[in-house]
């Protein structure tokens, strides 16, 4: 069975090359390496790294690496072929590719577009009893550009109580959940409306706070029912 270092040496004399003269090469390639270094490999003495390798390959022409350095496959006809064997099948491609007549085709893939359609909600609207999500002041709205993965419905920003996070006419999407952690951003009922604001949740109490400082945070009283209507999610 043919070693590594065999299979180096094998390459490097079918190129016709001297040890010396494969040193000359890899410096032409920026890559110095002595003649000692060589006659290592091709003794089994040690292995090229990656870098060396890839162009012992292109020096020798050893485009096709598995056929040169793994056992003969016959389902791959050219690694049964010698050195100069090999560069004659390279000149024949050389010929068919000049033709011109055996390109492949170009195909240009068309990427997928993907829709998803959602309920869409204006702000503010009456949270009811709770039941904001059951009532029949939606429109079907399917967007083409990207949407968060978890996002299960939508709603429009009235106002420019969340500037400049979110702006007046904004479409902003929910993820449906009913516990938030202190700074989310979520869509809440209470006191009978239903608000995008940011969940404030200190020992001083629960507020519902504004990204535009102009507005004041609504204090949630101790008791009071305060519902949850999902968190707000971005790409």
């Amino acid at each position: 069975m043919n070693t590594f270092g065999s299979i180096l040496y094998q390459l490097r004399t079918d190129a016709g090359y001297k040890q010396s003269e494969l040193s000359e090469l890899f410096s032409l390639h920026n890559n110095p390496v002595s003649s000692q270094a060589i006659s290592k490999w091709e003794k089994d003495n040690s292995l090229p790294n990656a870098v060396q390798f890839l162009t012992l390959c292109e020096i020798y022409g050893a485009y096709h690496v598995l056929s040169s350095f793994l056992p003969e496959d016959t389902s791959y006809p050219v690694s049964s072929l010698n050195y100069e064997g090999y560069q004659k099948v390279l000149d024949y491609i050389s010929l068919l590719q000049s033709s011109g007549r055996y390109h492949k085709p170009h195909v240009k893939l068309q990427k997928k577009e993907t829709t998803k359609t959602f309920r869409l909600y204006d702000l503010p609207v009456s949270a009811g009893t709770g039941e904001l999500l059951l009532g029949d002041t939606y429109e079907e709205c399917t967007f083409s550009e990207d949407v968060p993965d978890d996002a299960d419905y939508c709603l429009r920003i009235s106002g420019d109580s969340m500037e400049p996070h979110f702006h007046n006419g904004q479409i902003v999407f929910v993820h449906i959940q009913n516990v938030l952690s202190d700074g989310d951003i979520g869509i809440f009922g209470y006191d009978g409306r239903a608000y995008c604001k940011k969940l404030s949740l200190t020992t001083a109490g629960t507020k519902l706070v504004s990204l535009n400082h102009a507005y004041e945070p609504i204090e949630i009283p101790v008791g009071a029912e305060l519902l949850v209507f999902g968190k707000v999610v971005e790409v």
